[in-house]
């Protein structure tokens, strides 16, 4: 009778072990983006494997932050970013650690991660010149550098020097030019602002609509987000315009990314890489590209017929992994040439 006891009172601490190993299967996502495709893969995500993915959306500098005072008790599991510089930035804060897994390195081109593995891109975003089709001749456009002739006094538009995107760009431009021609470049960019920056990429576009200027400087995405409003105007307003893929015949245009990467106090490591396998998969980088009209990482999907439209382009590949020592640099470099 004891042992009956016994092999019963066993069976029920097993039930209990698997029970809490299945509470265990899930991870923990800090994101700073804010895309409604981005949580449908997580729910597919679960319902392949079984892991759920618990999401706290943010600001990405107020994700770092939590990070950092969090420490070794954060619950997160996995940062992703909507630019290559923050998670630079986690990354000389000791906030990531390596990723193991094979299959994401053969995945991602090299210039599109991180050399020591603790990040790696999942969407591309070029950063391109948008101009009104009536008002410009595409002719007269030719890199970012030109941006700043006489041509386009009074006729460029682009958001604070604050944005991500734009200190990214700009230490690009570092690395490609120097800090002197760079420096000479912010200058002369501000010179031809049409207005004061303000506003995201969308308004910018927005801007060379209602006539304030009549060029800007934006994210692919942003004008097929505009093409496929739900909102008339603004699709009217996208219509208007064109793309100009600038430095092709020399550098390239510049390339940024949403990364995503494994924070150093994960408890759930293997759960984390399986998420990143499955937003690199060949799946979820057409979704991605699809919906969210951003450039797939992975070079085995194709584009979607929007991104193909727009025509293929000539990439800058400098290593997003080389701008991170040019950031603080870009930020003092807006900051002495006026750029708001």
């Amino acid at each position: 009778m004891l042992q009956k006891i016994k092999y019963i009172a066993l069976i029920f601490l097993l039930i209990g072990l698997t029970g809490c190993q299945s509470e265990s299967e899930e991870v923990n996502v800090y994101s700073g983006r804010h895309y409604r495709t981005d949580e449908d893969l997580f729910n597919k995500f679960t319902d392949q494997t079984g892991i759920r993915v618990n999401l706290v959306k943010a600001d990405t500098d107020q994700l770092i932050n939590r990070l950092k005072l969090e420490g070794a008790n954060t619950r997160a599991d996995l940062l992703i970013t909507a630019d290559a510089g923050r998670m630079m930035a986690a990354m000389n804060e000791d906030l990531l650690q390596p990723i193991a897994s094979e299959k994401v390195f053969n995945l991602v081109p090299a210039y599109l991660r991180d050399p020591d593995a603790l990040w790696v891109g999942f969407t591309r975003r070029a950063r391109v010149i948008v101009y009104h089709r009536d008002r410009v001749d595409p002719e007269e456009l030719s890199t970012y550098e030109d941006l700043t002739l006489p041509l386009w006094k009074d006729r460029v538009l682009v958001r604070s020097s604050q944005n991500h995107y734009n200190q990214t760009l700009m230490a690009s431009i570092i690395a490609a030019n120097g800090s002197e021609k760079a420096a000479q470049w912010a200058e002369g960019l501000v010179a031809n602002m049409a207005q004061p920056p303000r506003g995201n990429d969308r308004d910018q576009v927005k801007s060379i609509a209602a006539g304030t200027g009549d060029i800007a400087i934006v994210n692919t995405y942003y004008m097929g987000l505009l093409l496929n409003s739900p909102n008339a105007e603004e699709r009217a307003v996208a219509q208007q315009m064109g793309i100009f893929f600038p430095n092709q015949d020399d550098r390239g245009t510049h390339i940024n990314i949403s990364g995503i990467g494994i924070t150093a106090a994960s408890q759930n490591k293997k759960n984390a890489e399986k998420l990143i396998e499955f937003m690199l998969s060949y799946d979820s980088q057409l979704t991605l590209a699809s919906e969210t009209h951003e450039y797939p990482v992975n070079p085995e999907v194709p584009w979607p017929a929007l991104l193909q439209e727009w025509g293929p382009f000539k990439e800058d590949t400098v290593p997003l992994s080389q701008l991170g020592q040019h950031l603080q640099e870009a930020i003092l470099i807006f900051n002495r040439a006026g750029w708001e």
